[in-house]
């Protein structure tokens, strides 16, 4: 999804009225993580899909909260949409976090009966992050509600 955008993932999104979405986001680069969130609710608000929003400090956490979540809650959602950012610095912390985030999300997907979307910005500079929350990248956090909406209809027909 680096290309210049995926024209063709917002035809034909699948009419799921009834679905609840969790949104994880996570603290750290909030002002990013602000516009991906925006871009996720303007679209599941125009599908009329019902969503809820839990925060966690960072990247690192995402996956241990969406497990919790759907472990404990009375009515697990329909899927989660996960919204993070990590900025490459100086040091290896960003491979570590990238592949800790990656792969914790990867296992999720393997295990709950409901899809984990992987919104995380992983970059190297914060001009990608414009580039991608609306700039010539497109606009990550609605191509990751369009793929979340998708994957419900799908999960549903599979069920």
């Amino acid at each position: 999804m680096a290309t210049k955008g995926n024209t063709q993932l917002s035809k034909g999104i699948p009419a799921t009225r009834d679905a609840f979405v969790v949104i994880v986001k996570t603290e750290w680069n909030a002002h990013i993580i602000s516009k991906l969130e925006a871009g996720v609710r303007k679209v599941l608000k125009a599908q009329g899909v019902q969503y809820k929003t839990l925060t966690v400090p960072g990247a690192f956490e995402i996956p241990f909260a969406v497990k919790n979540h759907y472990a404990y809650s009375k009515t697990p959602p329909d899927a989660y949409i996960t919204l993070g950012t990590v900025i490459r610095g100086d040091t290896p912390h960003f491979d570590y976090v990238c592949k800790a985030v990656t792969d914790g999300v990867l296992q999720l997907n393997l295990t709950l009966d409901v899809p984990v979307i992987f919104g995380v910005l992983t970059l190297e500079n914060e001009q990608q992050a414009l580039d991608r929350t609306g700039g010539k990248h497109g606009h990550k956090g609605e191509e990751a509600a369009v793929t979340a909406l998708k994957m419900i209809a799908l999960n549903r027909k599979l069920k």
